[in-house]
This record gives C-alpha cells, structure tokens and sequence, in this order.
C-alpha cells in the first residue's frame, strides 16, 4: 500500500515490503547514511522494496539528486543491520537511513556528484529539523557498523555537509608521511586515550591498551568519517588529534 511522504522533498514514493513498528515506540534520533552499492538506483529501490531482498530503508537518492521514499518515517526500516552506537543495539529502531546511490568500492566507487550531495544536506536537515536530532546523531553506515560496513566511504563529503548546516566535524589534522602511527598487537598510553575517546564519542570499543582487531576496525571507520585522507585504521597522532578535537568539539556544543 501507498502513504503520503514525509517530506516536500519526496518526488516519488515506492513502498518497501520490509517495515515494521519501531520497537517500543522509540523516536529516530539518530541519521544513518549510506550508498547503496548497486549500479543503478532503479535497480536500488527495485531490490531495497522487496521482501525477499531482507533489507529496506527511508529514502534513496540519485545521482542527479531526485529522492524516492519507501518506508514512512514513523516505521523502522531494515537498513542498519548489526550495529552498536552509544549503548544502542537496536539501531533500526532508533535511526533513519538513507540509500545514496553509488555502485560502492567494489565497482570503482565514483565521486557523489553535486546534484546528489545537495539533496543529501536537504533532506537530511529537513529529518533532523523535525526529528530535533543533535549535530552528532549524524552517522556513516561504517559508523554504526565498523568492519562489516565501510559506506559511503572516504570520498562522502562530511565537510561539504557541515558546512552546510547538517552534521558534525572538525578539520582534520595533518597527515604526516614519516608517521606510521601505531597498529595492531601494539600497546602503549595513547591507544588507551584513543580507545577512550572513540567509545566517548559513541563507538563500540573498551579502553585496554592495546590495537586489537576490533579498535582497528573503529579506527578505520573513524577515519572513513573525520580523517579520510588516509584510511589505515593504524593511530597516528593525525587520527589522535582528530578524534581528541572531535570529542571536546562535541562535548562543549552539547554543553551548551
């Protein structure tokens, strides 16, 4: 069945078989972007309303920015998967997704053009204007998700965004060539700080000290966000001075 768009934005509406109640009636607070990883968008929202495809989602966008919805927002669409953000498990229920169309890593992973980056800030301050979401509540896929998800990647303009009004960043620090940084089985103070720090900011990670697998995988999907210049998931002090700015940047907004 057909339903009446949440946004003026919406030029058309394609109804996804995969919806359901959000879980004890919770409000979306949070954004979740991703990029669809399919080589059309036709084919995107053909795949992404169907019910054997086991994943659904709000909204998916174009390249030439044209936006179709297939779940209603008050309903909690399949997009998240197996997520964690500040405590939360149960992302789906929490969150709104939206599909940006890009065939992804694994099929030369092109630049978000223009068009399509416009419709992203529209849409996506319009959802956070209604839904009073926070500055920070604005997610990549890989955020949630780290290791299993990468989308939309290194070359999603979070400071195009912000710029614009939508989402949260700070200017990353610089990228030294003769700094390794530290990596896996390494462990030292700053790694501690790091782990700290990421789980401050609301990724899934416990402060031990040490780079083990899963401090690699929240590393790398912190630098997929806020330090894309060089995506390794090791800690150099870039990523440290980054993720340092980042927290305190947060910290003092929420504060405020």
């Amino acid at each position: 069945m057909t339903f009446t768009a949440d946004s003026r934005l919406v030029s058309a509406v394609h109804p996804a078989e995969n919806k359901e109640p959000r879980r004890d009636g919770i409000k979306p607070s949070l954004l979740i972007l991703h990029y669809t990883g399919m080589s059309s968008a036709a084919k995107a929202i053909d795949w992404l309303s169907r019910a054997e495809s086991g994943v659904s989602c709000h909204y998916v966008i174009d390249e030439a920015g044209e936006i179709t919805q297939l779940v209603p927002e008050e309903l909690r669409a399949w997009h998240a998967g197996a997520s964690y953000w500040r405590g939360e498990t149960d992302i789906n229920s929490h969150s709104i997704g939206i599909e940006i169309q890009n065939p992804g890593h694994q099929d030369g992973y092109p630049d978000f053009p223009r068009a399509q980056m416009d419709a992203v800030i529209a849409l996506g301050k319009d959802i956070t204007r209604r839904h009073a979401m926070a500055a920070d509540a604005v997610l990549a896929h890989s955020d949630v998700a780290p290791g299993r998800k990468i989308d939309p990647g290194e070359k999603f303009s979070w400071m195009h965004l912000a710029k614009a009004g939508l989402g949260f960043w700070v200017r990353p620090s610089f990228v030294r060539l003769d700094d390794p940084g530290l990596g896996r089985g390494d462990c030292d103070p700053a790694i501690a700080r790091a782990q700290g720090y990421l789980a401050a900011y609301g990724y899934n990670v416990e402060p031990t000290g040490v780079l083990d697998e899963n401090t690699e995988k929240v590393l790398t999907a912190f630098q997929l966000h806020f330090r894309p210049r060089r995506v390794d998931g090791r800690l150099d002090r870039s990523t440290e001075a980054t993720l340092e700015r980042l927290v305190e940047a947060s910290r003092r907004r929420n504060a405020a």
